[in-house]
């Protein structure tokens, strides 16, 4: 495990009284983002449709870095819910409001409620690419081959 990064975080006025994002276990890789919706106006997400349901905060990562929201696997196994972009991707330079945009798989209808654990959030180190046009690449084994061609 790398050593922990400081991140500035900005609670928005709907957050009030949730928990900030915490790593539930010592070695857990992502933080839980909770559903900063009204207490008495739950979102349903009907079967195949999706809501985007905000989270009530805003963060500031250092360059170099990205947030990851990603589906809870909980939330996928029980009730088919993801997210429809994942993993979706905070960049260093945003500084709006971070929302998931939840997808229902399942077959019944899905309440997210007030402060519902509904995602995580992973903090990782980004590489940019530099390119370098070629006429000709390496050969490999695999070659062209793609789209299930190394087998079942």
């Amino acid at each position: 495990m790398s050593a922990p990064v400081s991140v500035r975080i900005k609670p928005l006025s709907h957050y009030q009284g949730l928990t900030l994002p915490a790593y539930e276990t010592p070695q857990s890789a992502g933080m839980d983002l909770r559903a900063a919706i009204p207490e008495n106006e739950p979102v349903t997400i009907p079967p195949g449709e999706w809501r985007l349901i905000p989270v009530g905060i805003a963060i500031a990562l250092p360059a170099g870095f990205e947030a990851q929201v990603r589906p809870r696997s909980g939330l996928a196994a029980k009730n088919g819910i993801s997210c429809v972009n994942t993993p979706g991707t905070v960049d260093a330079d945003y500084r709006g409001e971070i929302r998931c945009n939840l997808i229902n798989h399942g077959k019944e209808d899905f309440v997210v409620k007030r402060g519902e654990r509904i995602a995580q959030m992973i903090i990782a180190p980004v590489t940019q690419a530099i390119w370098e046009v070629a006429t000709e690449l390496d050969e490999t084994q695999r070659g062209t081959g793609g789209f299930g061609s190394t087998g079942v």
